[in-house]
C-alpha cells in the first residue's frame, strides 16, 4: 500500500507544482475560456491544466518505473502505452484550448488516440461474466474505442463547474484504488503489484494536485487538455483490469459478483454518463445538434434549483461517493450489506439535493464550462 501511495503523491506534488507554469502558459499563449451566454463564470480563466496533469502523471509513472516492487508492472508495454495515449489525448485538449476545434475534429482525433492505445494491447477481450469472451479482434478493438471515447467524452462534458471534474474522479477513482488493491492482493498475495491499482493512484494523485487550484472561485481550468486525458487515463485502467482479474479466485466471504470488474468504472462515471445520456436526449428532441452547446447539463439544473455554486459540487461529490463506493464495496462485504449503506447513501443524497438552499453570491458564479 506504502508504494502505490507513494506514486500518488509524487502525481499529486508534481501537478500541484506544474499548475501555476500552466496557467501562466495558458495566459501567455491565449488559452483562456471567454465569458459566454451560457457560462456562469465572471471573468475569463486561463484553461490548461491538462499540460499539468500529463506532467503529475508521467512523474509518478517514471518513479514507478524505478521502484523493484513494480518492476513487474512494467516488465511489457502498458503503462507507457498508457502514458504515450494520455499525452496525446492532452495535445488534443491543448490545441482544443487554444484553437476551441469543432466537434467532429475532436472525436476524430479521440477515435485515433483510443485505437491506438487497443492496439498497443489495452483492449477489451473478455468479461468476468460467465467467462464471455468477445468473438473478434475486430469487434474487441471496436468495442475498446467506444468505450474510451465514451470515458473521454463523459468526464468533459461533467466539467462544468470549479472543482467538479477532478473532485468526481478522485472521490471515484479512491473507491476503485481501493478495490483494485484488495482484489489483486486477495487474488494473488505473493505478488500484488498490479498496472490498473498504480496507473488508478497516479490518477487519483494527479486529482488531488490540481484541485487546490481548481475549487471555486477557480484560478485556472483543466480545460479539454485535462477533462480527455481524465477520462482516458480511467477508461485505461478499467480496461486493464476488467477481464485480468479472476472474481472466483477471491474468498467466498467477499461475497463479490462477478460483474463487479464491469459495474465498478460505470459507478465511477455514473453521473458524467447520465449527463452525457440525458443532455443529448434533450437536444435532440428539442431539434437541435448532440453537440450544440447550452445550459441542459446536470450541474446547471442544480444551480438552477438555487444551489450555490460549492453546493452543487459538494451534491454531485456525494452521488460520485455513494455510486463508486457501493460498488467497491462488494469487495469486502455481503452484498445485503452494501445495499443497505447504498440506500441509506441514496437517500442522503436524494435530500442534499431537493431541498435548495439560496445564496448571496449566486449569480457570481465561476464554471469550468465546455463547448459541448
Amino acid at each position: 500500500m506504502r508504494i502505490y501511495l507513494l506514486v500518488l503523491a509524487i502525481a499529486a506534488a508534481v501537478t500541484y507544482l506544474v499548475t501555476p507554469v500552466a496557467r501562466l502558459l495558458a495566459q501567455r499563449i491565449g488559452a483562456v475560456t471567454p465569458v459566454r451566454v451560457r457560462d456562469v463564470h465572471s471573468v475569463p480563466t486561463p484553461r490548461l491544466g491538462g499540460v499539468a496533469m500529463l506532467a503529475g502523471l508521467a512523474g509518478a509513472l517514471l518513479v514507478a518505473s524505478q521502484i523493484e516492487f513494480l518492476q513487474p508492472v512494467f516488465d511489457d508495454n502498458l503503462p507507457w502505452a498508457i502514458l504515450g495515449c494520455a499525452a496525446a489525448i492532452c495535445l488534443l485538449g491543448v490545441a482544443d484550448d487554444i484553437w476551441d476545434l469543432d466537434w467532429f475534429t475532436k472525436l476524430v482525433g479521440q477515435v485515433i488516440v483510443a485505437g491506438a492505445m487497443a492496439w498497443q494491447g489495452v483492449q477489451l477481450i473478455s468479461f468476468p461474466i460467465f467467462g464471455l469472451t468477445i468473438g473478434s479482434s475486430r469487434l474487441s478493438l471496436v468495442v475498446t474505442v467506444i468505450a474510451v471515447v465514451v470515458a473521454i467524452n463523459a468526464v468533459n462534458w461533467v466539467d462544468g463547474l470549479d472543482g467538479l471534474a477532478a473532485g468526481m474522479i478522485a472521490i471515484g477513482g479512491t473507491a476503485f484504488f481501493v478495490y483494485t488493491y484488495v482484489l489483486t492482493r486477495t487474488s494473488s498475495p505473493a505478488d500484488y503489484s498490479d498496472l490498473a491499482t498504480m496507473v488508478v493512484a497516479a490518477l487519483v494523485g494527479v486529482c488531488v494536485g490540481f484541485l487546490p487550484h481548481n475549487f471555486h472561485p477557480a484560478r485556472v481550468f483543466m480545460g479539454d487538455s485535462g477533462a480527455m486525458l481524465l477520462g482516458l487515463t480511467l477508461a485505461a485502467a478499467s480496461i486493464v483490469v476488467t477481464g485480468q482479474i479472476n472474481p472466483g479466485l477471491v474468498s467466498t466471504t467477499a461475497a463479490l459478483p462477478a460483474f463487479v470488474p464491469i459495474l465498478l468504472p460505470v459507478a465511477v462515471l455514473i453521473l458524467p454518463l447520465m449527463d452525457v445520456t440525458i443532455t443529448i436526449l434533450r437536444r435532440l428532441l428539442a431539434g437541435k445538434s448532440p453537440f450544440h452547446a447550452d445550459r441542459t447539463h446536470l450541474h446547471h439544473k442544480l444551480l438552477d434549483r438555487g444551489h450555490s455554486h460549492r453546493r452543487a459540487v459538494a451534491i454531485l461529490y456525494v452521488w460520485t461517493f455513494v455510486a463508486s463506493c457501493s460498488a467497491a464495496a462488494l469487495v469486502l462485504f455481503p452484498v445485503y450489506q452494501v445495499l443497505i449503506g447504498a440506500a441509506i447513501g441514496v437517500v442522503i443524497a436524494v435530500i442534499i439535493t431537493v431541498v435548495p438552499i439560496p445564496t448571496p453570491s449566486f449569480g457570481k458564479r465561476r464554471t469550468a464550462h465546455h463547448p459541448s
